[in-house]
């Protein structure tokens, strides 16, 4: 657009004033004003940071709709307690532990929680967020769509907004229905050690899925976040599949959870980080940054997706017989080691992020990495 604009302005200049003086002046008027418009009011500053009471109303209602189900496993709530815990330690921003505490002892209600927010933006965010935490373990169940439904009504959002990101939402989960299927179509294959299908790289194709969500990680908009555990989730269908496995979304979902990888607890992770970090200011919502707006901090998401996917190729080579203590002692393992790779690669993360788009990611969710 101010391309366009200069080259406006500068061909208005350039031409001759006889017989044009009045139309010129007037289109020199036009560029000036439009000029004026599209430069950014303060350039050299970040966007305002949101008061103490705001974020804790975005977490609240971030943590209630992680509990609107009425059913979380006692894996994911102690997932979800841990992550609590370590963020405030890591930003020093908000009161966590005691936002899941008084959630869980229902000491903060919906209604107080939405009346802490008045920009419209900053509800499209809690909005957004609220979307993502009922979608991060798989469809809605109906408690969680009534919460959403209820809590939409409460924000008063933008109809066209609201419903422009909830296509966006639809659409992360019909791709990973594509990717992955919902039910296992045939017989499970019986348990017995097996080395991966000749010529499949399976490090390689970890590290990538590694690359990849740490990049999405780094990303302000709501649909980059909501990508990440999908395509965790293709990661271990891949690797399964590479030894023989043919898996589906549920049977994915419990390995993940007995590894001790929280789905609920993760996503609330990465946007605790994102909001104490200040990647999310005043002015949130779907209109907040632009593609390859990468934030500078580091991208969790990379550790724990391959830490991950080097337990599930240790998991499916070696029969399944890992007992769930196991697993989560192998997962805890790989994961310090995880976080100093990310270190390493997050110059390539952040290049990485630079470069993605929605249509690339969907793409990526149905298909290849």
């Amino acid at each position: 657009m101010r391309k366009r604009i200069a080259r406006l302005s500068a061909l208005a200049h350039r031409l001759p004033d006889a017989g044009l003086r009045t139309p010129l002046r007037n289109l020199r008027l036009v560029t000036n004003s439009l000029e004026q418009l599209t430069k950014p009011r303060f350039p050299n500053r970040s966007p305002p940071r949101m008061t103490a009471q705001e974020h804790q109303s975005i977490l609240s209602i971030a943590m209630l709709a992680a509990f609107a189900d009425g059913h979380k496993a006692d894996t994911e709530r102690e997932a979800i307690r841990r992550m609590a815990e370590s963020l405030p330690r890591e930003a020093g921003g908000t009161e966590l532990v005691r936002l899941y505490q008084d959630v869980l002892l229902k000491r903060v209600s919906l209604a107080e929680a939405e009346a802490g927010l008045t920009d419209a933006g900053q509800r499209q965010l809690a909005y957004e967020m609220a979307v993502c935490v009922c979608d991060a373990d798989g469809r809605q169940s109906p408690a969680e769509a009534a919460f959403l439904a209820d809590l939409k009504t409460r924000l008063k959002l933008d109809g066209q907004e609201a419903a422009a990101f909830e296509r966006e939402a639809d659409a992360v989960l019909d791709a990973a229905d594509e990717a992955v299927p919902a039910a296992a179509t045939a017989a499970a294959a019986p348990v017995v050690a097996s080395s991966a299908a000749p010529g499949v790289d399976l490090d390689k194709s970890i590290l990538n899925y590694a690359l990849l969500n740490g990049a999405l990680e780094l990303l302000p908009q709501s649909w980059a976040s909501m990508a990440i555990i999908p395509l965790q989730v293709k990661m271990v269908y891949a690797i399964g599949k590479a030894h023989g496995v043919e898996l589906d979304q549920g049977h994915i979902r419990e390995f993940i959870a007995a590894a001790g990888v929280g789905l609920t607890s993760q996503y609330l992770e990465q946007f605790g980080r994102k909001l104490l970090g200040g990647l999310l200011g005043k002015a949130a919502g779907r209109s907040i940054g632009r593609i390859g707006g990468a934030a500078t901090g580091m991208a969790f998401s990379f550790a724990t997706t391959y830490a991950l996917g080097q337990v599930a190729k240790r998991y499916y080579a070696g029969g399944r017989t890992m007992s769930t203590e196991l697993l989560k002692q192998s997962f805890q393992d790989l994961l310090g080691p995880a976080k100093q790779m990310q270190a390493q690669y997050l110059p390539q993360i952040q290049q990485k992020a630079a470069t993605l788009d929605v249509a690339q990611v969907m793409q990526m969710v149905r298909g290849g990495v």
